[in-house]
């Protein structure tokens, strides 16, 4: 028989780095789960990719186990780490800060592929350019 599920929670945790002080202590505490436990697996995980932020999804049962899954970085993030720049546009529309080529695009995508509702690298290029625009960033040919 399955478990029930107690609660779905999504984190994100910067990679190697979990540890039982907030933000996991504070969202993992009040479903009485064992936050060491988590952040000893999560860093095991997450070795390796160091200065990525990590979105993890838990999911709490009803007898305080958990599982949980690890998906690619936020594309905004790929995005900003790939043309250099420490953070978007406050003011997308009036305010450009950076320009991003066509291949960084398709690096970016080739990355996301996993996490995203398509299996076309042309369809993944235009969700990654969809970000890229909305955070204030010119697509350059």
């Amino acid at each position: 028989m399955a478990k029930k599920i107690r609660a779905v929670l999504t984190m994100h945790i910067q990679a190697g780095k979990a540890n039982p002080a907030p933000p996991v202590g504070t969202a993992l505490g009040p479903h009485g789960v064992d936050i060491p436990g988590f952040c000893n697996q999560y860093n095991e995980q997450t070795k390796g990719q160091e200065g990525n932020t990590i979105p993890a999804k838990v999911t709490v049962y009803e007898d305080r186990t958990l599982t949980f899954t690890i998906t690619t970085p936020p594309t905004s993030e790929l995005i900003l780490k790939q043309i250099g720049l420490a953070k978007g546009s406050s003011s997308a529309l009036l305010e450009k800060v950076g320009k991003i080529s066509h291949d960084q695009l398709k690096s970016v995508a080739e990355i996301k592929m996993p996490d995203l509702n398509t299996t076309d690298i042309d369809q993944a290029i235009l969700v990654v350019s969809g970000t890229a625009r909305s955070m204030g960033i010119e697509i350059s040919d």
